[in-house]
């Protein structure tokens, strides 16, 4: 399987080639997050990261070879990401086999580090994937003359597809990708994150105090309804901490104004009330907020590393 660029390659792509394990709790996208202030190659780290935000796989991957060269102590988390974007499914140059190598390299050459157990899990999941892969594209080998045969087989093959899918998703999780958007379904009570069309997570969540309809003015106890962006976050709030939406948009104020009353503002995403986390997701069985979309503490914790400022969000009723 030369690098893994072949018919194994493509078919494995076609199916989801987001295979891989969860295992990049340390916010691979996060870069250099995992090193302190000030610690050994920082910037050079960081400066892998920015290529591979751009894009620029081939410059990361260089500058984390030179890494390697600069920094041995650091050589088992330069080989990791390494791998990382050798077999990550946007990277159009992406070489299975090479990620293998070094994920192989790790384990072997640094039994100590931190990364060895997510490493061997990654040789197992990679392996397992490309042999089941290999079996599928025999058996699509033989489909014009074995009509009878691959209907056999069509329990397997969805199986296997299955599979992918599930691994596909996984891989958003190792990286830890930011959201683009945040989809809120008042009358689900639910709001899911996503990333490039992706479902990254969703979450059950609590209103406002009287949630059907849109929000016309202050005091109402309505969650708003349109199109909206995150502009700010709050790190202190009485919350536990909390994401401020952008409301009243244009048609809010428009709206407001024909009614001559003002129409409030200060909506957030945020978590439980301080000093009340024990109740947990419990909270979700009632409509509680002002107007806000709350969810549990370590939920909002998750949700504050995983949007960005600028994050579109769309409340539908």
């Amino acid at each position: 399987m030369k690098g893994c660029m072949g018919k194994t390659e493509r078919c494995f792509a076609e199916h989801g080639a987001f295979f891989l394990a969860c295992i990049m709790l340390s916010m691979f996208i996060g870069g250099c997050s995992v090193l302190s202030e000030g610690s050994w190659g920082r910037l050079d780290f960081k400066e892998a990261n920015v290529y591979f935000n751009q894009g620029n796989y081939n410059a990361s991957l260089r500058k984390y070879e030179q890494i390697i060269e600069k920094y041995p102590a650091m050589a088992d988390r330069a080989l990791f990401e390494m791998a990382m974007i050798y077999a990550y499914p946007v990277n159009k140059h992406k070489d299975y086999q090479k990620a293998l190598e070094c994920f192989q390299k790790l384990v072997r050459n640094y039994p100590e580090s931190m990364y060895r157990q997510d490493s061997e899990m990654m040789i197992f999941h990679i392996n397992n994937v490309i042999a089941n892969d290999k079996r599928s594209a025999a058996q699509q080998s033989q489909i014009e003359s074995l009509q009878q045969e691959v209907k056999n087989k069509g329990n397997e093959i969805s199986t296997l597809q299955n599979m992918m899918g599930t691994l596909e998703l996984k891989v958003l999780e190792i990286l830890n990708l930011p959201a683009d958007k945040i989809l809120i379904e008042k009358g689900k009570r639910k709001m899911t994150l996503f990333s490039n069309g992706k479902v990254l997570r969703t979450y059950k969540i609590a209103l406002g105090g009287n949630p059907n309809g849109p929000k016309e003015r202050q005091g109402d106890n309505k969650t708003p309804e349109g199109i909206y962006f995150i502009d700010s976050r709050n790190m202190d709030s009485r919350y536990h901490l909390s994401l401020h939406i952008s409301y009243p948009n244009e048609k809010d104020r428009k709206r407001a104004r024909e009614l001559g009353v003002s129409p409030g503002g200060n909506i957030m995403i945020h978590g439980i009330k301080n000093g009340y986390a024990w109740i947990g997701d419990h909270h979700a069985g009632f409509d509680w907020t002002n107007g806000c979309i709350a969810v549990t503490d370590e939920e909002i914790e998750e949700i504050e590393r995983l949007v960005p400022n600028g994050t579109m969000v769309e409340i539908r009723p």
